[in-house]
């Protein structure tokens, strides 16, 4: 029935800040970019891997409820290759990174860090 993830859909609360953070930090190529003047609203199509991201800017959207155990949504994972290096990438750009830690399940190492907005974003070890 279901066959993969399509996409996520991520509303900001400043839309340069957050294309800047996905586009020029986490290397996430542009697909398209529309302005919705009606809704006065952009909507960025990132590609990452088979599925996409969706940026939405709306005009004054509600705060996260709490960080990070709000009921819905949690948080995105990426898989990466290596978590230490990515979390060195990152930190050299200036995101704060949490210390490496190991799923107790695979095994695997995975941190988190967040978006402007603090969302919550995992990278887990392929």
């Amino acid at each position: 029935m279901l066959r993969n993830i399509h996409h996520v859909a991520i509303i900001c609360s400043d839309y340069g800040v957050s294309k800047h953070f996905y586009v020029n930090i986490l290397g996430l190529r542009v697909v398209s970019e529309t302005y919705r003047e009606e809704r006065d609203s952009y909507k960025l199509d990132l590609q990452i891997g088979d599925a996409r991201i969706e940026l939405f800017s709306f005009p004054n959207p509600p705060e996260r409820p709490s960080y990070p155990e709000a009921r819905g949504l949690r948080h995105v994972a990426f898989e990466v290759d290596s978590v230490e290096e990515v979390a060195n990438l990152l930190r050299s750009k200036g995101v704060e990174v949490e210390p490496i830690r190991i799923d107790a399940l695979t095994g695997k190492s995975f941190t988190f860090f967040s978006d402007p907005d603090g969302l919550p974003i995992e990278i887990y070890n392929r």
